[in-house]
């Protein structure tokens, strides 16, 4: 997606906000979400019980995944999505997958890929290429990276379009159809989480919002030195940061989607981000366009694959012929 796209559709639906159209039909004071387990547990929790005890309006959190928070939205099946990743296109004619169309997707924070260990393991920090060579299985003992003599039990999320797994495609691979090596898949990031818990030889990558969750009980490791901290996503020193969005309808009328959009936004909303640890999108929109360059690269890395190959050329009485 081009940087004039983004630009138009963040500044469409920032103005969206500001007003119900006329004659909107009068909704009821529920609203249900649902996605990405990571917006979730980053603040959505808090969001929404520092709203509902303001209004008085009643919001039903569901997880299921950042595909699950734009296509239910698309679907009409809930009213607000949460997503860590942005949509899928066509990787030739760069038009939205059909599943994913008629909605809009606001980012409001920023998040970041952190690496996950058993709390006992020794090692404390990794390399991106470290990180690329545990993915295609180049590095698969301990000992390689600094640690024990163990094998290393690499867990990934299900196919290639959850939030974590596609961005991590995006943001380390620059290529979105990138095959991982692994031990275990697992349908959620809450599983491999949890996973990480419990197996001492166990690596993989979930959101920090999410991970910090659980950092007592497992460890998060530094990459390239950097820690995953609220300043260094915030100022881009850590590498592997991402936006989160809010997803909803293009032709939404509900009044009170509106209101709770814009109270996310608001300065209170970024508030209660900040007081999680959560970088509201406003405090680090100097990352935009860098995120952006990188996007732009995975999508021209796929192009460039899905492109039909070259004819071979025939040589004949000594020449080559095209």
């Amino acid at each position: 997606m081009s940087l004039y796209r983004i630009l138009i559709v963040v500044s469409t639906v920032t103005l969206s906000f500001l007003a119900a159209p006329a004659g909107a039909a009068v909704a009821t004071k529920k609203i249900t979400w649902a996605g990405c387990g990571i917006s979730k547990n980053a603040f959505m929790a808090e969001m929404v019980a520092a709203y509902q005890k303001k209004t008085g309006v009643e919001i039903e959190l569901k997880g299921g995944g950042a595909t699950k928070g734009i296509r239910d939205v698309a679907s009409r099946e809930v009213d607000i999505g949460g997503t860590c990743r942005h949509v899928i296109e066509d990787s030739e004619t760069l038009r939205t997958a059909p599943e994913e169309r008629r909605v809009q997707l606001i980012p409001v924070a920023w998040d970041a890929l952190a690496v996950i260990v058993h709390k006992d393991n020794p090692v404390e920090s990794v390399t991106l290429d470290q990180v690329r060579d545990i993915y295609t299985g180049k590095i698969t003992n301990w000992k390689q990276l600094g640690g024990k003599d163990a094998p290393v039990e690499l867990y990934v999320r299900k196919g290639k379009i959850s939030g974590v797994g596609r961005t991590l495609r995006e943001l380390v691979f620059n290529n979105y159809d990138q095959e991982f090596v692994a031990k275990y898949v697992v349908e959620e990031s809450a599983n491999l989480e949890k996973d990480m818990v419990t197996n001492p030889n166990g690596v993989g990558i979930t959101g920090i919002s999410s991970a910090r969750k659980i950092q007592n009980i497992a460890k998060i490791l530094k990459l390239d030195g950097k820690e995953p901290s609220y300043e260094n996503i915030k100022s881009g020193a850590y590498l592997l940061y991402r936006p989160l969005y809010m997803v909803t309808h293009l032709q939404n009328v509900n009044p009170e989607i509106k209101k709770f959009l814009n109270f996310v936004m608001s300065s209170e909303g970024q508030e209660i981000m900040r007081k999680v640890g959560t970088v509201p999108y406003e405090d680090g929109i100097s990352l935009w366009l860098k995120y952006l360059a990188q996007q732009n690269r995975a999508i021209a890395k796929q192009q460039a694959q899905a492109a039909p190959a070259a004819p071979p050329r025939i040589k004949t009485s000594g020449k080559v012929k095209n």
